[in-house]
């Protein structure tokens, strides 16, 4: 073929495209004809030749694809008619579905979407420049191919899921590789293709290559190794959960600690986690333990070995000593992160550096080489800057956890060993609050702790980058800035003042709330609980209040920072103005690109600022706590046992419980106690006695004098201290189990009984303060605890004052005087009756022991002693008397006498249930019954509307202001704008100054809706705690309500509805940049419909309208919603198990501080600083995979956002010129920028809305408690003087605790004449004190009825009833406040009134010799008075509140027999016509009685007068009596009395 032969050739000069069509080579977009003549025939035939053979090629590979597929399809189509599908495959996989299910089915659906897009765009291309051949070929190859992939899903999720094999359709395997040496030709075939010719459309190109990889994933999935589990291997992995495996996930290190590389980067390890969530709900047993490097112990043991490092520098512990080794526990993290957050920013600004390129390569000359680098640079960037960003958020929360973990347990370990006065100064409640609130802020602050200083390098950044396109104009963004910046300096101070102070108003509700909460009971009884709600209130209303100019500072901050960055816009654009800066829409968009890059840190500086606050705050007040002083280690001389005959010695002793004090609770005490002697310590009321224990505890400080100690020490409080768990947890108190000393225990302290008729024995789970055993139940678990110890040394505080006699002279002979019978024993009494088997007996009197020796050489010597002895001489006398005294009134009360009631065990049906059972926990999604109640809490729902309407009014001017920069300004410096600059400016300002209204509205509109609605919350949730009966406390431990009333409510205060609003705002952004998007390249919606369509095919479309109130607003991402769906129960459960799990280390903590005396005295510091730890791990195990979860869930999303964008950009640089104006491209990309970020955030934030709506979830669920029966029942109210007889009839009464529990009272009789005083007595839960509560209606009769004076108290209100009702408590208590916030909480009396009661009751002057007098203060629980004292406060009570009927529960069990029959004296003055129900085991307060009732096992056994009974040696009564007497009479005490 001659020259003249080829046709001519056109060439352009931007042309790389070449087909050739009709013999004619077009290489298009060429501008220049080039002849043959000016062409070699040899270069000339090679191109030919090679043109065709690569078309060739072409046409082959595509092709064979083609066929392929169809092949495929047609086997699948001839097996079902054979087999009916079912035959091609397995018919089943495991029920936990084979690893990687979910990625294989993902896969196979992008390849779907691919190839659905390549059809889209073929035919958009080739109808625009003709049909060839190959377009043919390509477009049917991809037709195809999207048939059979989209088969290929349908199969899977509809067969593969359901089936129970353990690999995949064999067939299906086979043709996963097939396809993939498919992929591969092509893309070997594409890549020669356009390297020597540059004749393929580029998107062939990325179809096959992306085709390849998920085929080389999926041949990987087919023909991987499975493990017995059928489960593919990896190295370092192990599956979570394995049903052949015995182990469960609670027993397993969590993956993260052992998981390869791959794993780590992609946060693959948790993957095993949320599989097991999807499937069922997840328990705390299926979450791993976390590996060592994340335990709190060793938190805590950095943490403490740097705090005393830096206490030999300094004594005192500064807030910034306490940061300093907050940081230094978790460095080498912040510096990891650090890094990470330094590559993520970096990355972050490449995009807006290289919009003004790409808006230049799109208004000028197309190199398609060049279009694809920028594609690969925008790409990898943001690639790069997701995975450093969810690295980074992963650390930084890692160490959050770490370090919260690390200041409770400090926390804890503090309080441990707080001393007595630094522990007046802190509450439980106080203290709970460091730990639920303070360390969990400074947990939470470790996510912003990079925010500070990487704001300063964005801003450098950004002005590096604006002066680059800007020139000296980026001065002003500065100056701007600057601005900025130091606008917050004053604001940031007023948040820290305003924190301050709502920290401290919340301080006391807390201290407040938990002390109601521990004396729930007396409040009840006393009629007082609405009373202490209002105390609660007026605390709350004091709270609110700093809580209101709080959030108000917060709303001021959030508007500066919002409206800041279209501030520096208009102050750079105008400089440009005035300084003559030429602004094309290259240099515009990259600086609106800048500006929106900085935006985010800017909007995100007012939550810093805020968490830098919080945490200052909660830094300062953890400091101050552990800058407490503790208990002194050298008080006493402890030395080892057998190294001494001598077990305890006190020398001029002088002890007080203040230090600074000059009057001395304990003065000159000397004595010395020999190895196994038995010690009585005994005296008046306030002389001293407990605080001789404390002093040889070491708890009590000393002024003066030596203290020494030989062996192990085992105590036994006046006030039962119980923990929460089984009787015999209680009793091993640590220990391993002997079970023969166990049984011995249990027989010593008559134990066995008890045991029995509790339905689970030993282990029954004992409510919180052992609130479901009587007091004298308590106080033998509490011996039989000291007992099992095996100590040297027994300390006693009256143990038998809880007790009746029978069972007080067992407990002294079996277990002082038989089972430590060669023990050191010192124990603390009123019963003179126990006193003259004692070695050495110590008197006490105002803080000095005036008598010490022997019972006979002390009674010879007469004195204080004497005393003691001649009261209880006195009451004794009163038995012998009793028959003449009451003979008269035999017959009167004759016909109330009843036979013994005899009735056999009422037994429970169905399952037995323990009364403590563990917390209740929602399962499932948040319902959207619980979003909407929360939205129409405040004012209706009135402000939600509102606050939508600002933002999308703000949205909409912020897009309007930069599609008006980009539209006005022109398109290269050579072309003239559309606008002059005045107008350029003028509109923009406009656009500015309505995102700053809309701004203003939307901010303060959020602030009063959450302010509104949090109020509203408290409120309704603690009238219901309030009004709930007393088997919701007695079930619910207070931990448990704590963490409602402290977390759960801060939650609501402060963070629900600033996580809703910028939840919304994030969504009407991300319509917004979609918006946006599609204006400047509509084909992006190509991407977005079929995702949607295959996510209605999951069928997962639901969760858009459950779990979001924007309804189809939300379609644009909905393809998130497949992942999101997936992840979701998973991270709804842990989150759920986060709350339950908190609870337990609240109980914990709240019970070592009210028994950290018993815990020290036993040694036991170290096993329940080990149990907090356990408890601190076990709460940080789901908070650490909820973190790993969410990183999981943002990784992926920010890999679909990246590939949106990257798509985005390959159609603006390979679409032909002129279809898509250049400006508006690049607004498009400088909106995509932002896409990635602005769609994570969108899922993050909507999981993190349900996650912290669990905290509303659970005070709705406390709003919803059943209330006791009314207080006041207007339709029958009792008359004003009722009662006026003071007549109690009971009617056959069957009581009991619980539904599920057993019968207490099994059928009671009988009737309490009005005007006479009935003793009430029996063994230990005989069911004495229930009949009491029953009385008082705290607990409801199952059947039968109770009528005062002919009124059934079932049928009118309860406050009514217990104001009518007077009674002195069986647990003395007394509330923080003063003497006379404490006689008369109501305020019903006057002073004089007051004083009156005071002086009845014998404690007036020692009220009068306080500071304050009546204002004298009261600590929690009245630690700062004696158990006397306490009781005494508590007959005052009574006496100033006198009432027609008195109960007396156990009222003098705490006292001396003086004060005793002091108080028995004015009672009988004061109460001589009132009906008296008292419940004694001091045999001489029931003697004088009018009738007694003995109770057995939940029946009357006997009621009559005590002459009657007395009368009949067999009576039960008689045999009591006897008992005590023969207990008081013997040894040498006969000889006195």
């Amino acid at each position: 073929m001659g020259m003249d032969q080829w046709p001519p050739i056109l060439i352009r000069s931007q042309g790389y495209d070449i087909t050739q069509s009709h013999s004619l080579y077009k290489l298009k977009h060429l501008d220049i004809i080039i002849e043959p003549s000016f062409m070699g025939i040899m270069p000339l035939t090679l191109s030919q030749l090679s043109v065709l053979t690569m078309n060739d090629d072409f046409l082959l590979v595509h092709g064979f694809s083609a066929l392929a597929h169809l092949a495929f399809l047609l086997f699948v189509f001839i097996t079902y008619l054979c087999k009916k599908v079912s035959s091609i495959g397995p018919k089943q996989m495991p029920n936990n579905k084979v690893l990687l299910y979910k990625q294989t089915l993902l896969s196979c659906v992008v390849l779907v979407v691919l190839n659905l897009v390549m059809c889209f765009l073929n035919l958009f291309y080739w109808y625009r420049n003709g049909w060839v051949e190959e377009n043919i070929i390509g477009f049917s190859d991809t037709v195809v191919r999207t048939l059979v992939w989209l088969f290929v899903s349908v199969y899977l999720h509809n067969h593969v899921s359901k089936s129970s094999e353990s690999k995949c359709p064999f067939a299906l395997r086979i043709w996963w590789f097939l396809s993939f040496v498919i992929f591969c030709f092509c893309l070997v075939l594409d890549c020669v293709f356009y390297k020597q010719i540059h004749s393929l459309e580029p998107q062939f190109l990325m179809l096959d290559a992306s085709s390849t990889v998920l085929g080389l994933f999926l041949c990987y999935v087919g023909f991987s190794v499975k493990n017995e589990g059928g489960t593919i291997a990896h190295s370092g992995y192990q599956p979570l959960l394995d049903d052949r495996d015995s182990k469960r996930g609670g027993e397993t290190i969590t993956p993260s600690a052992t998981s390869n590389i791959f794993s780590l980067l992609t946060f693959f390890w948790i993957q095993s986690l949320i599989s097991v969530g999807y499937k069922k709900r997840l328990d705390l047993e299926d979450v791993p333990q976390l590996d060592s490097l994340n335990s709190a112990n060793r938190s805590f043991s950095v943490l403490r070995s740097k705090l005393e490092l830096d206490k030999t520098k300094s004594s005192q512990l500064s807030t910034f000593s306490l940061f300093k080794a907050v940081i230094l526990t978790t460095w080498k993290d912040i510096i990891i992160t650090g890094l990470l957050s330094l590559v993520s920013t970096l990355a972050s600004y490449v995009g807006p550096f290289l919009i003004d390129t790409l808006v230049q390569y799109l208004n000028g000359h197309r190199d398609l080489n060049e279009g694809f680098l920028l594609v690969s640079a925008f790409s990898v960037a943001k690639i790069v800057e997701c995975l450093a960003q969810r690295h980074c958020d992963f650390k930084l929360q890692q160490a959050g956890i770490n370090v919260r973990a690390a200041l409770v347990s400090m926390i804890y370990h503090k309080g441990l060993t707080l001393s007595s006065h630094s522990k007046q100064g802190h509450s439980n409640g106080e203290i709970i609050n460091f730990m639920a609130v303070d360390a969990e802020r400074i947990g939470d602050f470790c996510k912003f702790i990079h925010k500070p200083w990487l704001v300063i390098v964005q801003v450098c950044l950004a002005l590096a980058i604006l002066y680059n396109i800007l020139g000296i104009s980026s001065l002003a963004t500065f100056v701007a800035t600057v601005l900025v910046m130091l606008s917050n300096l004053p604001l940031g101070k007023l948040q820290e003042k305003f924190l301050e102070k709502l920290m401290k108003c919340k301080d006391k509700r807390m201290k407040t709330t938990s002390e109601i909460l521990k004396n729930m009971r007396i409040l009840k009884l006393y009629g007082w609980e609405m009373k202490f709600l209002s105390r609660i209130n007026d605390i709350r209303n004091n709270e609110t209040h700093w809580l209101y100019t709080y959030l108000f500072t917060i709303a001021m901050t959030n508007c500066a920072f919002w409206v800041a960055p279209t501030f520096v816009a208009i102050a750079t654009f105008g400089t440009c103005m005035l300084a003559g800066i030429p602004l094309d829409s290259g240099k515009v968009l990259s600086a609106v690109a800048t500006f929106k890059n900085l935006q985010e840190s800017v909007y995100n500086l007012p939550d810093t600022i805020t968490m830098i606050v919080q945490a200052k705050v909660s830094l300062d007040r953890i400091a101050s706590f552990l800058s407490l002083s503790e208990l002194d280690s050298g008080l006493v001389d402890v030395v080892p046992r057998g190294s001494s005959d001598t077990s305890v010695e006190i020398v001029d002793g002088s002890f007080s419980w203040d230090a600074t004090s000059c009057n001395p609770t304990l003065i000159d005490v000397n004595f010395r106690v020999f190895n196994g002697m038995k010690v009585a310590v005994c005296g008046p009321v306030g002389s001293g006695k407990s605080s001789l224990l404390s002093c040889i505890l070491g708890e009590m400080p000393k002024l003066s004098g030596k203290v020494k100690v030989a062996g192990m020490k085992a105590y036994v409080g006046q006030t039962p201290w119980i923990q929460s768990g089984t009787i015999e947890h209680n009793i091993l108190f640590g220990k391993e189990m002997d079970r023969g000393r166990y049984e011995r225990v249990l027989e010593a302290c008559d134990l066995k009984k008890d045991l029995e008729i509790l339905s689970f024995g030993d282990q029954t789970v004992i409510g919180e303060r052992g609130i479901n055993l009587s007091g004298g139940q308590k106080q033998r678990i509490q011996i039989a605890r000291a007992l099992y110890q095996d100590a040297d040394i027994y300390l006693f505080d009256d143990p038998f004052s809880a007790v009746d006699a029978i069972t007080g002279n067992h407990l002294f002979k079996e277990c002082m005087m038989d089972f430590l019978g060669f023990k050191t024993v010192i124990y603390v009494t009123h019963q003179v009756e126990f006193l003259p088997a004692a070695d050495l007996i110590l008197v006490l009197k105002d803080g000095r022991i005036t008598q010490a020796g022997k019972y006979d050489d002390i009674m010879n010597l007469g004195g204080d002693f004497l005393e003691l002895v001649g009261a209880h001489k006195e009451a004794l006398l009163e038995i012998d008397s009793v028959g003449h005294s009451l003979e008269t009134s035999k017959k009167d009360i004759q016909d109330e006498t009843i036979e013994g009631q005899n009735g056999n065990l009422v037994h429970m049906e169905g399952k037995k249930r323990q009364l403590v059972e563990e917390e209740e926990r929602q399962s499932g999604k948040v319902g959207a019954s619980t979003y909407w109640k929360y939205l129409t809490t405040a004012y209706k729902g009135a402000l939600t509307p509102l606050i939508i309407l600002a933002q999308i009014m703000f949205e909409s001017s912020q897009i309007s202001s930069n599609y008006w920069l980009a539209w006005a300004s022109s398109t290269s410096e050579s072309n003239e704008a559309r606008v002059d600059n005045f107008k350029f400016i003028v509109v923009y300002v406009a656009f500015g100054i309505a995102c700053s209204f809309c701004i203003l509205a939307r901010s303060f509109l959020l602030m009063k809706a959450g302010y509104e609605t949090a109020n509203r919350l408290f409120d309704k949730m603690h009238f219901c705690i309030f009004r709930a009966p007393m088997s919701f406390f007695d079930a619910n431990p207070s931990g448990r309500i704590l963490n409602r009333v402290s977390t759960d409510q801060t939650a609501v205060d402060l963070n629900v509805a600033y996580l809703i609003g910028p939840f919304a705002y994030v969504v009407i952004q991300l319509l917004g940049i979609i918006l946006v998007m599609s204006l400047g390249a509509w084909p992006v919606f190509l991407v977005f419909f079929p995702v949607v369509g295959i996510c209605i095919w999951l069928q997962v479309t639901i969760l858009a309208v459950k779990t979001v109130h924007f309804d189809d607003n939300f379609v644009f991402d909905i393809h998130l919603l497949c992942l999101k769906q997936y992840y979701l129960p998973s991270a709804r459960e842990l989150s759920r198990l986060v709350g339950v799990c908190k609870a337990p280390v609240i109980q914990h903590f709240s019970e070592t501080i009210s028994g950290s005396t018993t815990i020290r005295s036993f040694d036991q510091k170290h096993r329940f600083q080990d149990t907090c730890l356990k408890l601190i791990d076990n709460y940080s195990r789901p908070k650490f995979h909820v973190v790993g979860a969410l990183t999981w869930l943002g990784l992926r999303l920010d890999m679909l956002s990246s590939f949106i964008f990257a798509y985005l950009l390959v159609f603006l640089v390979s679409v032909p010129e002129g279809i898509i104006d250049p400006s508006t491209a690049g607004l498009a990309v400088t909106y995509g920028l932002n896409l990635n970020m602005l769609q994570a955030w969108a899922i993050q934030k909507l999981c993190r809305v349900e996650i912290q709506f669990i905290s509303v979830e659970r005070i709705f669920q406390y709003s919803r408690i059943p209330s006791e029966p009314p207080l006041v029942i207007n339709s029958n109210r009792p008359d004003r003087l009722w009662p006026s007889q003071g007549k109690v009839d009971i009617h056959y009464l069957q009581v009991r605790y619980a539904p599920h529990m057993p019968f207490v009272l099994r059928g009671i009789t009988c009737t309490f004449r009005g005007g006479t005083k009935t003793g009430i007595v029996g063994r230990t839960g005989s069911g004495k004190s229930t009949l009491i509560q029953t009385l008082f209606r705290l607990v409801e009769p199952t059947s039968g009825e109770i009528l005062i004076d002919g009124v059934n108290i079932s049928s009118i209100g309860l406050h009514d009833l217990r104001s009518r009702l007077s009674i002195i408590p069986q647990d003395p208590t007394m509330f923080n406040g003063t003497v006379r916030s404490n006689m008369d909480p109501l305020e019903e009396y006057t002073d004089d009134q007051i004083w009156e009661a005071l002086d009845k009751c014998q404690i007036g002057d020692e009220v009068r010799n306080k500071e304050g007098k009546l204002d004298a203060s009261v600590t929690e629980n009245g630690e700062n008075w004696s158990m006397g004292q306490r009781q005494l406060i508590c007959l005052g009570r009574v006496l100033l509140k006198k009432r027609k009927i008195l109960v007396l529960d156990e009222a003098t069990a705490s006292v001396d027999t003086a004060t005793d029959n002091m108080i028995q004296k004015t009672l009988s003055q004061h109460f001589s016509d009132s009906t008296v129900i008292a419940i004694a085991h001091r045999i001489t307060s029931v003697v004088k009685s009018n009738m007694v009732l003995v109770l057995n096992n939940g029946l009357v056994e006997e009621y009559d007068s005590p002459t009657t009974l007395l009368e009949d040696t067999s009576s039960s009564f008689s045999q009591l009596v006897a008992e005590y007497n023969m207990r008081s009479n013997s040894s040498h005490a006969s000889s006195y009395i």
